[in-house]
């Protein structure tokens, strides 16, 4: 754990205990209401930063330092009132939810971001083939980088002709993954490290090239969509690639 992260998740079980101390000093001119509204917001902070942890420990600090400064008998952790006891669960389930929804949030937010990304690498690649005036080579370089960071892969080279080593995992059109003929849940176990991924090249039905990607340091999961936006970025080659004999 970083000592950022350490120092998130400290001031998340503090902040709501101060803010309950302060409180308690005004508790006769201060409503449960806006109590439960002030700790909910301490809780939207915590999980702002994407932290889990930190968003239930607020959650969890609010509801006891709520039920021992705020409900009667005070400064015990005992509630006499039935309607105390309704808003202190509430107070904790509240705050848990806003801390999913907003840790779900941050989750789009990533994604759609990434999306971008991927567009823009594709249209990238795609402007520098339509230019023209860029060695075939360059180009091959350009788009083996981006199908390398889509991946998550350690390194990607091209080469000429189809797949022929049945040990190699094929990365076909519609992102799904194929082995000796075997489908790989990729999602389950991630890219072969121990062997090559390939990404083929078509032009028309015919394969005349594929990266040939390596994932040997860390096992990679790549989703449905970042596979099958590999699989558009190396299409790319197919305008610099001279025409197959015969």
């Amino acid at each position: 754990m970083t000592q950022a992260r350490s120092a998130v998740r400290v001031a998340a079980a503090l902040a709501p205990l101060v803010t309950c101390a302060v409180l308690a000093g005004v508790r006769d001119t201060v409503t449960t209401e806006t109590a439960v509204l002030v700790l909910v917001l301490w809780v939207v902070a915590a999980a702002a930063t994407g932290d889990r942890v930190a968003g239930v420990l607020a959650a969890l600090s609010g509801g006891l330092w709520f039920d021992f400064f705020l409900t009667e008998p005070y400064q015990t952790f005992a509630i006499d009132r039935a309607d105390d006891v309704e808003a202190a669960v509430l107070l904790v389930v509240i705050s848990l939810a806003v801390t999913e929804v907003a840790l779900w949030g941050r989750r789009q937010q990533g994604a759609a971001s990434r999306r971008s990304g991927y567009l823009d690498g594709v249209v990238g690649v795609a402007q520098t083939v339509a230019d023209g005036d860029v060695p075939p080579a360059a180009v091959i370089g350009v788009v083996a980088q981006h199908i390398t960071e889509v991946l998550h892969a350690d390194a990607c080279r091209f080469v000429e002709g189809a797949v022929h080593d049945p040990r190699v995992a094929v990365i076909d059109h519609d992102g799904s993954v194929t082995r000796g003929g075997h489908h790989v849940d990729v999602d389950r176990v991630g890219l072969p490290t121990e062997d090559y991924a390939a990404v083929p090249v078509h032009r028309r039905n015919r394969v005349v090239g594929h990266f040939l990607v390596t994932a040997s340091t860390r096992v990679s999961h790549p989703t449905l969509e970042q596979r099958r936006v590999a699989v558009l970025l190396a299409d790319q080659v197919v305008g610099v690639l001279p025409d197959p004999p015969g």
